[in-house]
């Protein structure tokens, strides 16, 4: 399929947005307000934030030393839901690659290439941030660490979100504490993602995620979801496989080839000149017909039986107090990535990496209790053996289905 020509040119609209901003950055002198501005990047830093934190933490100290604790529970839970995410993954691209989930990194312009794509993940990704850091500001002030400075940097397309402790209090600080503030950023993405996920359950398209979220996904799907059974034909085309064979308006189609069909995503790839067996639904009595697959019109190699179809979500959720017809389409498409980028982030930053929570946090539980040498020796093991399984999983999507963009 060829790309449209936004899709095309999606890199250059990126560029000419980023050339905006920094051109308007520096017009408006925002470096007399601390934004450090250079042609691949803006970068603000704030002083004051400590002492917002203190503020906001006198409000809320009971509630913040209760997060403070489940943060380092949650920190050893998701780091191992993302050990299993990706292992599982690469096991099932050899045994099962009908569940193997494909990864590929969100980059705006290149696997970003959709304005909507693009538009729902920049607005995401500041909110999910500033979350983020202000989860591990806010329990660094509960353990009397000093945060220094706090700010966000966006890298062309690119945001980032920091709190800087000072560093010889953080040293200085026991070990549950580092810990503690550690693991909040996370912990804190997480929990929002799980309060929204609440909110989705209501929404259909939310069903579709769910279906592919590994460990949890498919339990979820089956306690909050009804699966509908089969897909209404809306009409039948003229002198095609599906007319000759009989099919009718109104008929629903349960399964197609012993394959099940609850929805339009169910239907296997036909080839032209096959024959298939469709078992539709009539009247309450399942039928089954054998018709010829014929060629699109459009693309002779695609094959057809021949039907119009409904493509509704074939998920009704059980819980349906929201009634997201009534809802702009953009609002659902903006809070499922919402949720998508905040509870994958949460997650994804427990991996044991050098630029991630996760890599502080075992170089905390492991630092005193071995010489130096010792730890940085275990801790270059850790990294190398989750980089290979994280690119692995990237490299296996491309194996899979190649260069492919969201």
């Amino acid at each position: 399929m060829e790309l449209d020509f936004i899709t095309q040119n999606a890199i250059i609209y990126v560029l000419i947005a980023w050339v905006i901003i920094y051109v308007t950055a520096k017009g408006l002198k925002l470096q007399k307000y601390g934004v450090e501005i250079k042609p691949y990047s803006l970068v603000y830093k704030n002083k004051q934030v400590n002492s917002v934190l203190i503020r906001v933490l006198s409000r809320t100290k009971r509630g913040i030393k209760v997060f403070a604790d489940v943060s380092v529970i949650a920190g050893f839970l998701m780091m191992g839901y993302a050990f299993y995410f990706l292992l599982n993954n690469i096991s099932n691209f050899f045994v099962a690659q009908d569940e193997f989930a494909e990864l590929t990194l969100l980059i705006p312009g290149v696997t970003l290439t959709s304005a909507p794509a693009i538009a729902f993940f920049l607005l995401s990704i500041p909110i999910v941030l500033v979350m983020h850091e202000g989860a591990h500001g806010i329990v660094a002030a509960l353990e009397k660490i000093k945060i220094k400075t706090g700010g966000f940097a966006i890298f062309i397309a690119l945001f980032a979100g920091f709190v800087e402790p000072d560093e010889e209090e953080f040293d200085k600080a026991k070990k549950i504490s580092k810990l503690r503030v550690i693991g909040a950023g996370a912990t804190s993405n997480v929990m929002f993602a799980i309060v929204l996920g609440a909110i989705m359950l209501t929404n259909p398209i939310f069903g579709m995620v769910l279906e592919s979220m590994p460990l949890f996904g498919e339990v979820i799907l089956n306690t909050f979801y009804e699966l509908s059974q089969g897909v209404l034909i809306l009409s039948i085309i003229p002198n095609l496989g599906a007319e000759q064979a009989g099919l009718l308006t109104n008929d629903v189609i349960i399964s197609i080839n012993d394959i099940p069909i609850h929805g339009p995503a169910d239907f296997p790839i036909l080839n032209p000149g096959e024959r298939a067996s469709v078992t539709v639904l009539r009247d309450g009595q399942a039928l089954e017909f054998g018709l010829e697959v014929m060629s699109s019109p459009d693309d002779p190699e695609r094959g057809l039986i021949g039907i119009m179809r409904d493509n509704s979500i074939p998920y009704k959720p059980v819980m349906d107090f929201i009634d997201w017809t009534n809802v702009d389409f953009n609002v659902s498409m903006f809070l499922l990535w919402l949720w998508m980028i905040s509870f994958f982030i949460g997650i994804i930053n427990m991996l044991p990496l050098p630029i991630l929570d996760g890599g502080k946090f075992i170089h905390t539980i492991i630092d005193k209790r071995i010489s130096d040498n010792a730890v940085n020796q275990v801790m270059w093991g850790i990294y190398a053996f989750t980089f290979v399984m994280f690119g692995l999983n990237i490299a296996l999507s491309y194996v899979k289905s190649g260069w492919f963009t969201i």
